[in-house]
């Protein structure tokens, strides 16, 4: 495996905040879907059916995350799959505009995590787009790499980053 980009250093206090937003963390459900879009078609700049959402969190509904408001609105998510034996991908994962920033993507990552790890997966992917500087951040603060450029991935032409990491049992990250 080629790596583009380093990781960054391990896990300290500061970089895994606590969630100061009062969020619950639940699976997803149908009425989640208008949510969900609204959230993929701002923060991922795409936009999928409708019934894509449902028929990807089937195969494994504990990796669709969902972290809804005191209202139990959805304001993040994670949508995780299985198609490679022993590896989990993150096919996509975001937090509403106004609940950025409190915590909420990190705890929709470290539960993910330890719902990988609860499957014996070793391995988690993902892909992000070149400009967003600040999911790639992110993702290197839980130790993610670039492994490869994808060239024109995304529907608008633009290229992303395919990101991968191991998945050490026992780390808390």
């Amino acid at each position: 495996m080629r790596c583009i980009a380093d990781t960054a250093p391990g896990p300290s206090s500061s970089v895994f905040p606590e969630p100061r937003a009062a969020v619950t963390l639940r699976g997803f459900r149908p009425s989640d879907m208008p949510f969900v879009a609204a959230i993929v078609a701002e923060a991922l700049q795409e936009h999928y059916e409708p019934s894509l959402y449902g028929s990807l969190g089937t195969e494994w509904p504990d990796g669709f995350l969902v972290a809804a408001d005191s209202h139990d609105t959805p304001v993040g998510f994670l949508l995780g799959v299985h198609q490679v034996e022993h590896e989990a991908r993150i096919l996509m994962f975001a937090v509403d505009r106004n609940h950025r920033n409190q915590g909420i993507g990190a705890v929709l990552m470290t539960t993910f995590f330890d719902r990988c790890r609860e499957r014996a997966f070793r391995r988690i992917t993902l892909e992000v787009r070149v400009s967003n500087a600040t999911a790639i951040r992110f993702y290197t603060r839980y130790r993610f790499s670039v492994v490869d450029l994808l060239r024109a991935y995304y529907s608008d032409g633009e290229n992303g980053y395919q990101m991968a990491r191991d998945l050490s049992p026992g780390r808390l990250a």
